[in-house]
């Protein structure tokens, strides 16, 4: 999943489909432009809920572990603090540096720039990918709070009932009509404070199925076949599904301004297929994982240690990566594929002997 973050921005950068810090002009050819789009539209359909999915998981044990006072603290640091480097550090000098490639004018000089982001309020949406890491926070903080108010217990139910395909399909059905309620008034491509809230119907439902997951072990119990059923039907129906959404929903005109929200059945369609597709792929993805790649390695062991060092640096990797990719006169999706297998094992790379070797980084990474 945290390759696949490093991925999507690579391909926002040489696609214009999206919001990133540097996009390169470009004209995309019909198949070049389905290309992207599938890539995109079905991996942000699940990737950062089924990330959710599994921050939630490890919340109740956490919690129970330590009380809610280092809980909360442990969050704090883990998540508050690089968000905060992010914010103050990295997101400027990523756009500073960038203002010498995207600005006709002369830049001001850094101290005031930085002033400005400051003063200005600019510093709060300033958070990059490092949303997730403030979102999950808020979701953990809500977490503690409940459990303060109600006095309850997170009591393991080791043999409780499985869900059923009803139980997927009610779950489908409710992360689709939040997300059409939510898109009435945040519709695709909004955000608040950096928070895209268009897609947060998912994301709160999947925190949400990793406690519930955790706490009655349907993770280690929940049968293949069951899950791969899902899966299966995701892909296929899912696909076939998308299409006819795409198709009736202005794609072959260009305008696809109708699926992003409001009062149109097209949106309505376009948050059912999104809601599916999640739900069918992250069934997929754990039991998949679990039955086949539930090991670890020196190289998985790197990876896995490094996931979050990525997550937090690999913005300005990526882009410094593209900037120096940028007068190659390739191919939109050849520069994409070069780009991203350029930056992958550099982020990683930097994450193991550069950014945790840095002391007071190592504990937050």
């Amino acid at each position: 999943m945290i390759a696949l973050v490093v991925m999507v921005h690579a391909a926002v950068t040489y696609s214009n489909l999206g919001d990133w810090y540097y996009r390169e002009p470009v004209e995309l050819d019909p198949p070049t432009f389905l290309f992207f789009g599938v890539f995109l539209s079905f991996t942000q359909a699940y990737f950062m809920g089924l990330l959710f999915l599994i921050a939630g998981y490890f919340v109740p044990d956490s919690f129970d572990r330590k009380g809610p006072a280092r809980f909360l603290r442990d969050r704090a640091v883990r998540l508050g603090i690089p968000t905060l480097i992010y914010m103050l550090f990295i997101n400027p000098a990523i756009n500073y540096h960038l203002l010498a490639f995207q600005w006709l004018e002369p830049r001001s000089p850094l101290g005031q720039y930085l002033r400005n982001y400051i003063l200005s309020g600019a510093i709060l949406s300033g958070s990059g990918p490092m949303w997730f890491a403030l979102a999950l926070l808020i979701f953990s903080a809500a977490y503690a709070a409940f459990r303060l108010l109600t006095g309850s217990r997170a009591r393991p139910k080791p043999e409780s009932e499985l869900p059923s395909h009803l139980h997927v399909a009610w779950l489908i059905l409710l992360i689709a009509a939040g997300a059409f309620a939510i898109r009435l008034v945040h519709p695709i491509g909004t955000s608040v404070l950096n928070m895209q809230l268009c897609y947060f119907s998912s994301y709160i439902a999947l925190f949400l199925v990793g406690i519930l997951a955790r706490r009655s072990n349907w993770l280690l119990r929940i049968p293949g076949s069951f899950a791969l059923s899902w899966f299966k039907a995701a892909l296929v129906v899912g696909g076939a599904f998308w299409l006819v959404i795409m198709t009736l929903g202005g794609m072959t005109s260009g305008d696809l301004s109708l699926i992003w929200g409001g009062w149109r059945w097209q949106s309505a369609a376009y948050a059912l297929w999104e809601a599916f597709f999640a739900v069918g792929m992250c069934l997929g993805i754990l039991v998949i994982t679990r039955e086949h790649f539930n090991w670890r390695g020196r190289l998985t062991g790197l990876l896995a240690d490094n996931s979050f060092s990525v997550y937090l640096f690999h913005p300005p990797i990526l882009i410094l990566v593209s900037l120096a990719l940028r007068n190659l006169a390739w191919h939109p999706l050849a520069k994409f594929a070069l780009c991203s297998a350029l930056a992958l094992p550099l982020c990683f790379l930097a994450g193991q002997f550069i950014f945790r070797q840095i002391p007071l980084l190592k504990r937050v990474l």
